[in-house]
């Protein structure tokens, strides 16, 4: 078995490897999708990635986010994209459909594409869950999805 040993958080590395790491966040469910920016924001700084080669894009919602992070793919060549959204549970079945047309095409743009798409979609019952999971007392899933994003572009590099 071939070990790759990228997964250490190494912040001279990170800079050596001058990552480009593209961010799309959905407006839907701001006040949480805003959080889970931060979190992934800062992350990425604090580990070495330069302010420079973050990209921001706002799209309206989470289904957008699919359209979005199949364009990046397509028109640029960022190591990373990192798609945020909050999709929080209602009273009909839109929460399911949506959820997994997203998933699904998440899923399809990192099959069709090279480059990891990371997924940092929170899919909730309610909005309590959505704030606990976006700094409250459930962490920020932000932060994890930033050091995804990271290692996936370093694994992406060591492969190529």
């Amino acid at each position: 078995m071939k070990t790759c040993p990228i997964y250490s958080l190494d912040r001279k590395k990170i800079k050596d490897e001058n990552l480009k790491i593209s961010i799309i966040v959905s407006l839907w469910n701001e006040e949480i999708t805003k959080r889970l920016y931060q979190g992934a924001y800062e992350t990425l700084i604090q580990l070495g990635v330069y302010k420079q080669n973050i990209q921001t894009w706002e799209v309206p919602g989470s289904y957008e986010l699919i359209y979005s992070a199949n364009k990046i793919a397509n028109c640029y060549n960022f190591d990373s994209i990192i798609t945020i959204g909050s999709i929080i549970k209602g009273e009909t079945f839109h929460f399911e459909n949506i959820c997994q047309s997203v998933s699904q095409g998440i899923k399809d743009i990192n099959i069709k594409h090279d480059v990891p798409v990371i997924f940092c979609i929170l899919t909730d019952k309610n909005k309590q869950q959505s704030f606990d999971r976006s700094g409250g007392k459930n962490g920020n899933k932000g932060i994890e999805c930033a050091k995804t994003a990271i290692y996936m572009s370093l694994f992406r590099k060591s492969i190529t």
